[in-house]
């Protein structure tokens, strides 16, 4: 077995298995090796599933040697967030009260990969709750490219782990833009499904109207595998979309020609590092030479700070009631940002956040009208890859303030808000080698699209065959 296997894609590593050229039991192994000689200094994993990866793995191996091979899965090592449930696995979520819980059942994502025939290789960290800060009892995923590097928000576990092969893809959460985030911030591809394409049934909720489940990986072909084996209805679910999607992984061969891409450069440079901007510029300069066309859109409200005091009430009265039974029962276990969030929640009364709603509505609006002008509208993930410190990501109040200004919200709440898809895909480096992203935003159920026009961009380059060296 190659010793740089753990950075394969999944599209490839799949011929390998189905094939018999690569061992599942093997590949599991090495896996395994790895992450115990190199995740002690990333933290990108809260638990490690060592019996059942190798249980797994033998028994995709008999499978596959009967001749008995499910699809581009099986055999395939991933990790799921500790949001996830798992069945006889702690599922903690980040929160201290959380610490001891064992669920019965798996979740449905979890369950679904299961089906595949993926293995778990562990439960990837989270930010407390999955909002913006680490509570104390646990450690924080460092950046690969760089550990004063800021790794994301709530699935940076899963985002360090994809970056610096330690799994080949993982299943990560997004409510104000934790798939994207750290999607950006670790320089790999996330896709924030539409609401509802995934089922949350199984997944530890922070906010009910705002969560989504999507996946992470090193290349767009790989979380099109990994969407088309977790969407679809769940009666399960009762925000599940009534209506499976068509698989997006037979939308890459889609031709992009005549497509049309919605830049607005007042949205685009918003708070955005002069770098990254050159790089974008350079990524739709490729989308043309491609045959797509480019059109100009007006999105509406671009200022982070009034987005985010569009989204918070949401998220907090959503929160308040989704920990009801241990906040404030159990308040000194929270940490400090997540205690003041759900204290605010609390706060509230149901009329606020009704009048929350309906500004959410109005908004949604006006987005979505931009976005169905296009294909698919273009810009960055997030701002830049920051530096920041371990105070500041434990909910130190001053710091704090200083890191969710970073976050460039404008980028990321507004499909969380409406509930539409969005991509971002790798595009360079900074001189000082911090992972340049860009994110495009489409209308609901257009991830085949999204995902075309990302294949086709990825196949320009190679972006995605550079890797940390850490």
């Amino acid at each position: 077995m190659e010793n740089n296997i753990h950075f394969a894609n999944i599209g490839n590593l799949s011929r390998e298995l189905k094939n018999k050229t690569i061992s599942p039991v093997e590949l599991v192994e090495h896996m395994l090796s790895r992450i115990e000689s190199v995740d002690q200094r990333l933290n990108s994993y809260a638990t490690i599933c060592v019996d059942r990866a190798i249980r797994e793995a033998k028994q995709a191996e008999r499978e596959i040697l009967a001749g008995e091979y499910r699809g581009r899965l099986h055999g395939v090592p991933l990790s799921v967030k500790d949001l996830c449930y798992t069945r006889g696995i702690r599922t903690m979520g980040g929160l201290k009260v959380r610490k001891n819980f064992i669920p019965t059942f798996d979740s449905t994502v979890v369950k679904k990969l299961g089906l595949a025939g993926a293995v778990l290789l562990g439960k990837s960290g989270s930010t407390e709750g999955a909002l913006s800060g680490y509570n104390p009892e646990f450690k924080i995923p460092k950046n690969p490219w760089g550990d004063e590097l800021w790794a994301g928000v709530s699935s940076s576990g899963s985002g360090v782990a994809v970056s610096a092969g330690l799994c080949f893809g993982s299943i990560g959460t997004d409510t104000g833009g934790s798939i994207r985030y750290p999607s950006m911030a670790n320089g790999v591809v996330g896709l924030k499904p539409t609401y509802g394409a995934v089922s949350r049934y199984g997944v530890m909720e922070l906010a009910r109207t705002l969560d989504h489940v999507g996946p992470l990986a090193r290349s767009v072909e790989d979380v099109a595998i990994l969407f088309d084996a977790i969407s679809g209805r769940d009666e399960l679910d009762p925000t599940s979309l009534r209506q499976n999607l068509a698989p997006i992984k037979d939308s890459l061969s889609l031709d992009i020609e005549g497509m049309t891409l919605g830049v607005d450069s007042n949205y685009i440079e918003s708070g955005t590092d002069r770098g990254l901007l050159s790089a974008i510029d350079e990524v739709i300069e490729t989308f043309k030479t491609l045959g797509v066309g480019i059109v100009e859109v007006k999105m509406p409200r671009s200022d982070p700070q009034e987005l985010r005091d569009l989204w918070l009430p949401i998220a907090a009265f959503e929160a308040a009631k989704a920990h009801k039974e241990t906040f404030p029962s159990k308040a000194d276990d929270y940490g400090d940002y997540l205690r003041e969030v759900l204290e605010h929640g609390l706060a509230m009364e149901e009329r606020d956040y009704l009048d929350a709603q309906t500004k959410r509505k109005e908004y949604a609006i006006h987005f979505e009208a931009q976005l169905k002008k296009v294909d698919a509208v273009i810009c960055p993930a997030g701002g830049f890859v920051f530096e920041v410190d371990a105070k500041a990501q434990y909910g130190d109040e001053e710091t704090m303030a200083s890191v969710i200004r970073n976050f460039q919200g404008q980028f990321t709440i507004p499909s969380d808000l409406i509930g539409s898809p969005a991509i971002v895909v790798p595009c360079g480096f900074s001189d000082d080698k911090r992972p340049y992203t860009f994110q495009l935003l489409g209308p609901k159920v257009s991830e085949g699209t999204l995902c075309a026009l990302g294949y086709k961009y990825e196949q320009q380059y190679e972006w995605n065959l550079r890797h940390p060296d850490f």
